[in-house]
Order: C-alpha cells, then sequence, then structure tokens
C-alpha cells in the first residue's frame, strides 16, 4: 500500500449539499500531480497480479479513475453509461438509488468471456452503482478479479450490499467510517 497520505489531500465540504452533510471532495487530490498518480498506481499495484483484461468505469467519475488504471494495466478500458449514450446495442441492468432507480449500460461487444475485468470508480456508498456492474459483468460471462475504489464510505456499508452479488475483492486507499 502506498504512503501516499490520500486522506489528507481530500477537502471536507460541510453541509454541502444539504445541512449536516460533510461532502468529501476528491478533485483536491486529483488536481496534484502526485496525489492523481498515487492514487492511479496504488489501485492499479493492489491488482497488477490479478490478470485484468477489461477494466469498467462508470459515468462519469469513474472514468477519471478507472480509464488510466486499464493505461497502468495495460486493459482495455469499458465504460458503463447511463441509458441513451451508447450508439450499438447494450447490455443494461437496473439498480435501486434512495429515491428512484438509475441504469447502467455497457456495450453489448465490450467484454467477452474470457475476460477478467476489474470495476474502478472514485467512490462506493451504499454499493447500488458496483452491484449493477457486478451483475452486468455476470451477464458477459466474464470473470469480475475485483473492485477498486478512491473512497469508501464504509459507515453505509456497502461492502453487505456488494457480497450479495459477488465475492470478489474489494480494494479501497480510504475509508470513511
Amino acid at each position: 500500500m502506498s504512503s501516499f497520505d490520500f486522506e489528507g489531500h481530500i477537502t471536507d465540504i460541510v453541509d454541502y449539499p444539504k445541512p449536516g452533510v460533510v461532502f468529501k471532495d476528491i478533485t483536491t487530490l486529483l488536481k496534484d500531480p502526485d496525489g492523481f498518480e498515487a492514487t492511479i498506481d496504488a489501485i492499479a499495484e493492489h491488482f497488477k497480479d490479478a490478470g485484468v483484461t477489461k477494466v469498467v468505469g462508470a459515468e462519469a467519475r469513474g472514468f477519471m479513475i478507472g480509464a488510466p488504471v486499464a493505461y497502468r494495466l495495460h486493459a482495455g478500458f469499458v465504460p458503463a453509461r447511463k441509458p441513451g449514450k451508447l450508439p450499438r446495442e447494450v447490455r443494461s441492468e437496473s439498480y435501486d438509488l434512495e429515491y428512484g432507480s438509475d441504469e447502467l449500460q455497457i456495450h453489448a461487444d465490450a467484454i467477452e468471456p474470457d475476460d477478467v475485468v476489474l470495476i474502478v470508480d472514485d467512490l462506493v456508498a451504499t454499493g447500488g452503482t458496483a452491484e449493477a456492474q457486478a451483475k452486468l459483468i455476470k451477464q458477459f460471462g466474464a470473470s469480475l478479479a475485483g473492485m477498486g475504489f478512491l473512497m469508501e464510505l464504509a459507515f453505509l456499508n456497502p461492502r453487505q450490499a456488494i457480497a450479495k452479488v459477488t465475492d470478489a475483492d474489494v480494494f479501497s486507499l480510504v475509508q470513511v467510517r
């Protein structure tokens, strides 16, 4: 594990977006070249021996972390997008949110059954987006090597939700308790 102080480079914004919430702003970490590099390197290092062939990142912040991790692992990058954003045939997975539901889609030809997939995102909170992505990977018949996150809101117990759909390795650089 990197000795970089990830948490010290994340800014707390009190009462945003509403009173009582402490928003964790990762842009202060990502704007720092050393912080950005350490983030990508630490996630890639953790999964370097997993045989990853594809990295999936969810729209939109998962792109910021997932694409450079894919580059470091010499793997392809597959965007998981909101409905209507991909121009060809897709596979879809719906998931529940606090107030409603959403859906992620991946091009139907983006992942092959022999792929080893890593899901990467900036944040895991309740685990719903991660669950949906894991279910999408299963639709393709591919193996899920794990999930890598910059930050985990551990007090929301996302690992419990994720464990319902996969026993893959869940790795996060910062855990907020």
